[in-house]
């Protein structure tokens, strides 16, 4: 009998995992722009940029919070097949 789950299907975790990948990345490239002053030896960015650094740690964890719910997702397809 074959899966039901089609292979391009989105799992339930997919959209958080999208999201915080963007998230990680608008922070990574803030926290380039917020160092690069320090290696030109221009100004400093003002105080609020050091806070678009924070969005790196964010995106981690929204990334891995999709990571957890797909990973339970599986497991309970995996239990709803293994009691028929």
């Amino acid at each position: 009998m074959r899966d039901k789950t089609q292979t391009n299907s989105a799992a339930p975790g997919d959209g958080l995992i999208r999201a915080g990948a963007v998230v990680f990345f608008i922070g990574a490239v803030a926290t380039l722009v917020t160092v690069a002053p320090l290696f030109l030896g221009t100004k400093p960015f003002p105080a609020f940029m050091y806070g678009l650094c924070m969005l790196m740690g964010v995106g981690f964890l929204v990334a891995g919070a999709g990571v957890l719910r797909s990973v339970a997702a599986g497991r309970r397809q995996g239990r709803e097949a293994a009691s028929r």
